[in-house]
């Protein structure tokens, strides 16, 4: 098992990288926090589909979706914090400074 504090590095990710594609260098703690929480997330959209095929009261659905989307939001933060304090850090500190307009589109999304 890896360290928490160790990045992930496979020959996968080496050949992406070779062709052009772009991959997030996370510890394997970050990936496994992100990945519960998504499992979790997975888990309260099935409630809401059971939900809804129980014919369940509207405002408990409406609550129930509330609180998938403040779970997602809550995974987004996560991930634009580890990005901006990994990916966008290596990015800047290598010269690239277009990172800039790229993480800036993305909170404006996030923030839609």
């Amino acid at each position: 098992m890896l360290a928490e504090d160790k990045t992930i590095s496979c020959t996968v990710c080496e050949t992406l990288e070779a062709e052009g594609e772009r991959q997030s260098h996370h510890s394997e703690k970050t990936i496994r926090e992100l990945l519960n929480r998504m499992n979790r997330i997975e888990g309260q959209v099935r409630g809401i589909k059971g939900m809804i095929e129980r014919h369940a009261y509207c405002d408990d659905v409406l609550n129930q979706i509330a609180s998938a989307q403040s779970a997602l939001y809550g995974v987004s933060k996560l991930l634009l914090e580890k990005h901006m304090k990994s990916c966008v850090k290596d990015q800047l500190q290598s010269g690239d400074e277009q990172v800039v307009d790229e993480v800036l589109n993305t909170i404006f999304k996030m923030l839609r």
